[in-house]
């Protein structure tokens, strides 16, 4: 296979990181200098080995402070010291060894499964030797001088390093905090990545057989000689690998023998991979996780498969199902003969249509169909399995950067994009970005769930694809609004609970005896998604003022602050719940139903706001029936409604999208006639509390004073001529003149001249 690795080599390397640089998205020298030193000042062994009892303790381990050791290296993110450094996040705050409950004051350390309370003295022991382990690392570096010369040089001097590390700093150095500390020591010896999977991953990239043992520390020096070769700072040059070569990924052998027929022609040609058990239903709720995995059991069970057979299969089953991830690498097998390579494209799907004796499949856009035989031997009697060999891996690498159709690189993604996000957009995505979390407000009928969803799969769009939604393919749209996609969205009501939400007991009947059930929640599973995925995932919540919010959320009052995220809470469950930075929700909320002045204080605070009114722009050219011109039309009875409905009329204005049918205003009388009789003659009524004087002064004529309702008979087809008298009534200045309508033309021209969207 010819290997073509240029975009690897030091000199494009160092290309890529000036562009970067340029762009404002690398931190220049000078500045990254700096905030090592901050780090040194406030936390290096010196400062550190000054400290001792209860002041050691708060200074390394109190997650609940600012000035913390433990929070500079998990959540520090500010201009002081960025988060530009290699995240840890992730897992339960006894990662650290040690931390203090936030609900009892106490001391607790021990494992997530098994924790347990320390008294302060106690806990000061595991600070004193998480410092001198640390400080005893650092005089190893210290000693340390990365060597010149071969690959087997540099890795035996990392061997080396790493075994003095490890012996005189078992606890901590092999932990990422530990990592990550002596990273910071020592940024012109070590590497910014705090897990083996990624320093692994980005070597594969490079085409690098990564060294062994496995070990924090042993594949620096690969890292450090290529910086120097490309004369970077090892922090630009892991951010040049992070926008190249994007999250780690998996290999995943997918064998084509399905009841001893091949179906490799069948998965190339309809570009996915799939998998028999064609007697299964569909999977699509299935997790990864024991109850999933015993429920697929008994199912194979009951069509004969013994129970250590049916066990693994069902495991086999559930990596296909939910363990793959779009952008995991697929590799269609026939023994040690690779047929395809791949990448996942799209989540799983039910398609017995597509191929009746595999009907569990997954999207794939095949890379490399050139057949060739694997080196090793891996799973050959499996009909999933995941690659773990990095030889195996390295060759699948060198496919895949071979191919005629080569991975779209994450690089430069912004600079692909080539039309701006629409105005609106741009609103919600510079609140999302400071805060996390948006509402869009209005009156009804002012598109708020038109634009959240719209916001929302646009920015997915540009983050994943490097393009406007609008520009994208079927199979690419599926990937961001279908089943399981980036785009989810739910709606709340008064019955919507916690339980739904985060987390709660749900009935389930297994073997004819009815229990409950621990399950996740809608919000709790999309943070696992999204934290496992890496990308932005985006939750859209209509209708978020119709739930009781402080209920639903819960933790989440807490966790939904942007400095909050990553950060984790227990629940009542025991379990911990956390919210990724790469999870981002955006709210629609009709004013008529609630002032947001209502909205819980808290609840306020952590979303930012963007109000809807009524668009009559939208409106303008069309004239009802000759005689009545919707836009001025609207906009007067408006105006009626603010100025007869007291202090809240503004939030009670009718809003565009009433008229509009397909992104299109109503022209026809008839469909007119059909809207202010479903829709906003109701809602007025509503509004004025069956005060018909005040109905009245909004839509005229329709309201018959006498017998106080409306005149219903006025929608009937033929009456238009008087249905459009009646609403003319309260605005006689109102005209359909042949001037008015030419201005309103004119408007019209001038908001498409501006680019006013379109539908």
């Amino acid at each position: 296979m010819d290997t073509k690795a240029a975009n690897n080599s030091p000199a494009a390397l160092a290309a890529a990181a000036q562009q970067l640089l340029e762009a404002g998205h690398l931190t220049p020298v000078v500045k990254l200098n700096s905030y090592y030193a901050t780090f040194q000042d406030l936390f290096g062994p010196v400062r550190l080995g000054a400290l001792d009892g209860p002041e050691l303790l708060e200074r390394m381990h109190a997650h609940g402070t600012g000035d913390s050791l433990v929070y500079w290296l998990e959540f520090k993110d500010d201009e002081e010291f960025p988060a530009i450094f290699g995240s840890i996040a992730g897992g339960s705050a006894l990662k650290f060894g040690l931390y203090r409950s936030r609900e009892t004051g106490q001391w607790m350390t021990g494992s997530s499964r098994d924790q347990r309370p320390i008294t302060e003295s106690q806990a000061v022991e595991i600070a004193r030797r998480h410092r001198d382990q640390l400080i005893e690392a650092t005089r190893v570096l210290d000693r340390f001088a990365p060597p010149e010369g071969s690959t087997e040089d540099i890795d035996q001097a990392y061997r080396h390093l790493q075994a003095s590390i490890m012996q005189v700093a078992p606890d901590v150095a092999n932990l990422a905090w530990g990592h990550k500390y002596l990273s910071l020591y020592a940024p012109n010896k070590l590497d910014d990545y705090h897990s083996e999977e990624f320093q692994r991953f980005h070597l594969i990239k490079l085409l690098q057989l990564p060294p062994e043992p496995r070990g924090r520390y042993v594949c620096a020096g690969r890292f450090i000689e290529l910086a120097r070769a490309a004369d970077l700072p090892i922090n630009h040059l892991t951010t040049v690998l992070n926008q190249i070569n994007g999250r780690p990924y998996r290999y995943w052998r997918i064998g084509t023998t399905i009841s001893g027929r091949h179906v490799w022609a069948d998965m190339r040609e309809g570009g996915f991979a799939a998998i028999g058990w064609a007697d299964l239903p569909d999977l699509s709720d299935l997790k990864h996780d024991r109850a999933s995995k015993e429920r697929v059991a008994e199912m194979l069970s009951a069509a004969g498969d013994n129970g250590a057979v049916a066990t693994r299969k069902a495991g086999e089953i559930l990596d296909f199902v939910a363990d793959i991830r779009t952008g995991d690498v697929a590799v269609a097998a026939d023994g040690e003969r690779i047929l395809g390579i791949g990448r996942v494209s799209g989540n799983y799907e039910h398609r017995p249509d597509r191929l009746l004796d595999a009907p569990h499949q997954r999207a794939v856009q095949w890379l490399d169909i050139e057949p060739w035989k694997l080196s090793g031997s891996e799973g050959l009697r499996t009909t999933i399995w995941q690659f773990a060999n990095p030889n195996s891996q390295l060759e699948f690498e060198k496919s895949i950067q071979s191919s005629p159709g080569p991975i779209t690189s994450q690089v430069r993604r912004a600079a692909s994009i080539s039309e701006p996000p629409e105005p609106m957009i741009e609103e919600i995505n510079a609140i999302l970005r400071r805060k996390g979390q948006v509402i869009l407000y209005g009156p009804p009928g002012t598109g708020k769930t038109y634009w959240a969803r719209r916001a929302a799969l646009d920015l997915a769009a540009r983050d994943v694809f490097g393009k406007p939604f609008a520009h994208l393919g079927k199979d690419q749209r599926a990937e961001l609004e279908g089943h399981g996609g980036l785009v989810r969205m739910v709606t709340f009501h008064p019955g919507f609970g916690y339980e739904d939400f985060i987390e709660g007991f749900r009935p389930q009947a297994a073997s004819g005896q009815l229990s409950f059930e621990l399950r996740d929640g809608v919000f709790k599973g999309l943070c696992d998604k999204a934290r496992a995925d890496g990308r932005p995932h985006y939750l859209v919540i209509d209708e978020i003022n119709r739930g009781d919010i402080p209920r639903i959320f819960g933790e989440l009052i807490t966790l939904l602050e942007a400095d909050k995220r990553g950060l984790e809470v227990t629940l009542p469950s025991g379990r911990v719940l956390s919210v990724p930075k790469n999870l981002l929700v955006i709210g629609t909320m009709n004013t008529a139903d609630r002032s947001i002045a209502l909205l819980d204080v808290a609840l306020r605070r952590r979303f930012g706001f963007v109000e809807l009114l009524p668009e009559i722009s939208r409106l303008h050219s069309v004239v009802i029936g000759g005689r009545l011109p919707l836009a001025r039309w609207l906009d007067a009875l408006n105006a009626a409604i603010r100025s007869s409905l007291g202090r809240d009329a503004r939030s009670l204005q009718i809003g565009h999208a009433f008229f509009l049918e397909e992104g299109k205003p109503v022209a026809d009388p008839g469909r007119f006639a059909a809207v202010v009789a479903g829709e906003v003659a109701p809602l007025l009524q509503e509004y004025c509390y069956e005060d018909y004087s005040v109905l009245h002064r909004l839509v005229g004529g329709l309201v018959d004073m006498t017998l106080q309702r409306i005149r219903t008979e006025l929608f009937a087809p033929g009456r238009t001529s008087e249905l459009l008298t009646a609403l003319l009534e309260p605005f006689p200045d109102l005209t359909a003149s042949a001037e008015a309508v030419a201005q309103d033309l004119e408007a019209a021209q001038l908001d498409d001249d501006l680019g006013e969207p379109d539908e």
